[in-house]
């Protein structure tokens, strides 16, 4: 294995080298990967909590209950370090945890290592970080990680896989570890949270690791980052992708990505972050792959999913819709504003149904 930073002399690097080495030998990681039927649901409790009705046929109905009889059994769920406006703080994140896992859902949990949101825009570091030295972020990505997944496997809700950062294509806990300019800060930053994950296993299996980049449809970048990022002799099971075809790309982008990634780099792959919209919204002045209708929404998902299901070598394990469930005001939901399910539920019926 290389070492993570050639000539690196700050403490604690050699550390956390020597101990993902044991635990990449050691630790027991969940072996079998089910085709993912996702959603990102993030957002659902606080709608519930707010008093907003999820609905089928006409029927007001848990709007885990409606994923789940349409075949759905994965949720993802983000979470925030000191999150002051948005919902998505451990306490709450771990309430919606024990949900979906009492409703028998496998849970990938996504840390954005923020106050909020975190994306190739902006990775900005939690207030309580902002004046750490790089050696200090380091052990508090490992201490934050370890001691949050701990919290999980104690109550009930331990993790089935764990994204390092979300999207971070251009780093993350900017300036310290962004990219281009920083990637040894940027892979000490990610084999720490990788460290904290498997400190955290005890006696269970312990989740797979996922990598997630914005690039669904953009090969060449997905191969620069990837070769690089596997430079550092990094482990991790799983590449994620985002795909929002007004911003990377028409699908045969993806599917040529996609591919590509299969075989150049061996791992299963997920697209983490999918949606396409029900109402019109992104192609009001140009021409659109599906017509942003209800109807459109349902033929983007099903091609979407055809690609994935055709990556070479069974690498493509899953699809995760994003945000399908934001109080039924988001145009690119699974519900419209009255709270009623819309055509896209349906996609996954024919595959998951006897």
């Amino acid at each position: 294995m290389k070492t993570l930073i050639k000539n690196r002399t700050k403490s604690g690097a050699k550390v956390y080298l020597i101990f993902t080495f044991y635990c990449i030998l050691t630790c027991r990681s969940s072996i079998a990967q089910t085709y993912a039927i996702g959603a990102d649901l993030s957002f659902m409790k606080q709608a519930e909590d707010e008093g907003f009705k999820f609905k089928e046929d006409g029927q007001p109905k848990a709007c885990l209950e409606i994923f789940k009889d349409h075949g759905y059994n994965w949720i993802r769920l983000r979470l925030f370090h000191t999150p002051k406006q948005l919902p998505n703080s451990l306490d709450y994140t771990l309430s919606l945890a024990k949900e979906a896992k009492q409703k028998g859902f496998k849970f990938l949990l996504d840390y954005h290592y923020s106050d909020t949101w975190a994306d190739p825009g902006k990775q900005y570091p939690p207030e309580a970080w902002k004046k750490k030295t790089h050696v200090e972020l380091v052990q508090a990505v490992y201490e934050y990680t370890r001691s949050t997944m701990i919290v999980f496997r104690d109550s009930g809700a331990y993790p089935d896989m764990v994204q390092i950062g979300n999207e971070i294509s251009n780093g993350m806990l900017w300036p310290d570890g962004k990219l281009p300019g920083n990637w040894d800060n940027f892979a000490e930053l990610v084999q720490a949270g990788i460290n904290g994950v498997y400190a955290s296993c005890g006696n269970n299996p312990c989740p797979r690791i996922m990598i997630h980049i914005d690039k669904g449809g953009n090969k060449n970048f997905t191969k620069y980052f990837f070769d690089k990022l596997n430079s550092y002799g990094i482990h991790y099971d799983v590449i994620g992708q985002s795909y929002y075809p007004w911003w990377h790309g028409n699908l045969l982008d993806l599917r040529e990505c996609l591919n590509f990634t299969a075989t150049e780099f061996k791992k299963d792959i997920i697209l983490v972050e999918v949606a396409y919209n029900w109402v019109p919204s992104e192609y009001i002045n140009k021409k659109a792959p599906f017509a942003e209708t209800k109807e459109g929404q349902k033929e983007f998902l099903e091609e979407v999913n055809r690609i994935i299901l055709n990556i070479p070598d069974n690498r493509g394990c899953g699809v995760f819709w994003w945000e399908p469930a934001v109080s039924g005001r988001g145009t690119r939901s699974c519900f419209d504003e009255d709270g009623n399910v819309l055509p896209v539920i349906k996609v996954f019926d024919r595959f998951t149904r006897n």
